[in-house]
């Protein structure tokens, strides 16, 4: 007997099934995009327990005909395409004809529908992929589909599922997406019987992306608008000081199908070479528009993937559209000041000051040489008293030095040198002899000095009041006052961390409120004592963030940016371990620095 076993129907359609729906994510994607095909204007997405015991569709779309109802959750049967040249130019998100087949084959299924001419409209009931009945049923216009009990027959499958509330928050990311690909259709999301989004319908898509992601990320766009070769650009880049620790906020769109394209993601990361941080990414919603027969959307199961028939045209399209945009919105600021002095009227110093506006430069002087004390030094003099002229300022902690016997000057053009040249050193005055006798040792009514010990290294002075010039034997070193600063800090914070092993915060008079991707977001409702020791306090609801305290010293913006950074870097590398626990320790401190 042979060992090749041909599957039966039933077997195949749930292997099949496998490619299509893994989670309820997936489920809400097939069947918003079945809606969107449908030419409705209003979809609403109801679940509940993450969508593994009931999800709930329903569309004011063109409807079903009852009598397509038992042929709608057949494989392969569709109503978008019809031969094989159909491939060639896809305009609809769906079109393989699989998806109402997969969903039915694994969970409760039931469809109700009318179509727009109808006077009544009709009910299909099926369970794993089996027909029950088809009645007649008042409804309105529309679709309303309604999947239970997910994977009830493929208990291998659901026991791969994840908590509730974080299949909840994938399929809170499926809608987002795909309502940010259609501004023109009204969106709503109930999770739990709590509506969660929902989208206004009107077309503009600055409106959805504020529905979605909030006041503060809906300010920080610059618009775009661009066609290169007949591929069109358009839509919306964050700023430069708009941006991500992670790619979750770049957003793609082909022909309106959210995609995950490699080539428009590096010509986006490509454009902002020194406008951000290397380790920042930038956000974006960005609608391009191509020839159908230019893009093959028929390469993966999910159809999140793409390829194009030239990927040079796609990049340099993405790339010039965002580089323009940047260079249209005048972000960087302007290198030269018209105004040099202060609200109390100092003049101000630095290495941007204009060089062309700037008075002359005031002499400083030093009153007392600065050297180590020798045997012709008796006693170490006092310490210099320094006098700025009238305008100048400078640091108390660090007074600008010179070599002995120089005289420093407080320079206003950048390019002059910051020391005087060194002057003619004064002749020493003679010193009386003491007489002495050669047949008695010479002695003296006072004793000698002695000599201190000559430290290893010798300050020259202060250049651009950041830089402290240091000689040590054949070496210069040049120390930057801030990041020495910032080193002391860091040390003594450590200390006191390494005593109670929490970092110290700070308490926010207004809390800091911003969104986060819904992986972070339930991350970071997981965490909060993690968390919590690096001087974190805050509250979670949906993917929005709510700190009321900040680890100690540091800015509100920079606890922002690094709370983000902590929690992404904490969803890829794992949660909790102790080294990474010590790390983000360390990572705290250096930031509160």
């Amino acid at each position: 007997m042979g060992k090749i076993n041909v599957l039966s129907f039933a077997v195949a359609n749930l292997i099949a099934a496998g490619e299509v729906v893994d989670r309820p994510s997936s489920v809400i994607k097939e069947l918003l995009e079945n809606s969107i095909d449908s030419g409705a204007t209003s979809i609403t997405v109801e679940i509940q327990n993450g969508g593994v015991t009931y999800m709930r569709v329903a569309d004011n779309g063109c409807g079903i005909e009852p009598d397509d109802l038992p042929v709608a959750i057949r494989r392969h049967a569709t109503s978008k395409i019809k031969d094989a040249e159909d491939l060639e130019g896809i305009l609809t998100l769906g079109f393989r004809g699989e998806a109402l087949a997969a969903i039915a084959s694994v969970s409760d299924m039931r469809i109700i529908s009318r179509p727009r001419s109808a006077q009544s409209g009709a009910m299909l009931e099926a369970s794993g992929g089996n027909i029950l009945r088809v009645s007649e049923r008042a409804a309105g216009e529309g679709t309303t589909v309604i999947v239970e009990n997910l994977f009830a027959n493929v208990p291998a499958r659901r026991k791969f599922l994840k908590k509730d509330v974080t299949e909840a928050m994938a399929v809170s990311a499926v809608v987002e997406k795909i309502a940010l690909s259609k501004p023109d259709i009204s969106f709503k999301l109930i999770v739990d019987g709590n509506v969660k989004l929902e989208t206004v319908g009107d077309g503009s898509v600055r409106n959805a992306i504020y529905s979605i992601f909030g006041k503060e990320f809906s300010l920080k766009l610059i618009p775009t608008e661009l066609e290169v070769d007949g591929i069109g650009v358009k839509g919306f880049v964050g700023r430069p000081d708009n941006v991500r620790a992670n790619r979750n906020y770049q957003n793609f769109f082909i022909n309106g199908r959210y995609v995950k394209s490699r080539t428009a993601c590096a010509a986006l990361e490509q454009a902002y070479t020194s406008y951000i941080a290397p380790d920042k990414f930038p956000c974006c919603v960005l609608f391009v528009k191509i020839d159908p027969r230019c893009v093959d959307v028929n390469v993966h199961p999910t159809k999140m993937e793409v390829r194009f028939s030239d990927e040079r045209s796609v990049f340099e399209s993405v790339y010039y559209g965002v580089r323009s945009a940047l260079e249209k919105g005048e972000l960087r600021p302007d290198l030269y000041r018209e105004n040099t002095r202060d609200l109390k009227g100092k003049q101000l110093l630095g290495a941007f000051t204009p060089l062309g506006g700037q008075p002359k430069s005031e002499q400083l002087t030093i009153s007392a040489p600065l050297t180590q004390p020798s045997a012709d030094t008796p006693a170490r003099p006092a310490a210099p008293s320094v006098s700025y002229g009238a305008g100048a300022s400078r640091p108390a902690s660090y007074p600008r030095t010179a070599p002995s016997g120089q005289t420093a000057r407080v320079a206003s053009d950048p390019t002059e040198r910051f020391f005087a040249p060194p002057s003619a050193p004064e002749p020493k005055r003679p010193s009386a002899p003491i007489p002495t006798s050669p047949a008695t040792p010479t002695c003296s009514s006072t004793p000698e000095p002695v000599a201190a010990p000559s430290a290893p290294w010798r300050i020259l002075g202060v250049a651009f009041d950041c830089y402290i010039l240091v000689e040590s034997g054949d070496e210069l070193l040049l120390i930057d006052q801030h990041a020495a600063h910032e080193r002391v800090l860091f040390e003594q914070m450590l200390r006191q961390t390494e005593a109670d092993g929490r970092v110290a915060s700070q308490s926010l008079l207004v809390p800091l409120t911003f969104s986060l991707s819904h992986e972070c977001a339930h991350l970071a409702a997981e965490e909060t004592e993690s968390l919590g020791a690096l001087g974190y306090a805050y509250t979670v609801e949906g993917g929005l963030i709510s700190l009321s305290e900040i680890p100690l010293s540091m800015e509100p913006s920079a606890a922002q940016a690094f709370f983000e950074q902590l929690t992404f870097e904490m969803s890829q590398n794992g949660v909790n371990p102790s080294v990474l626990d010590a790390k983000r320790r360390e990572k705290t401190l250096y930031q509160m620095a």
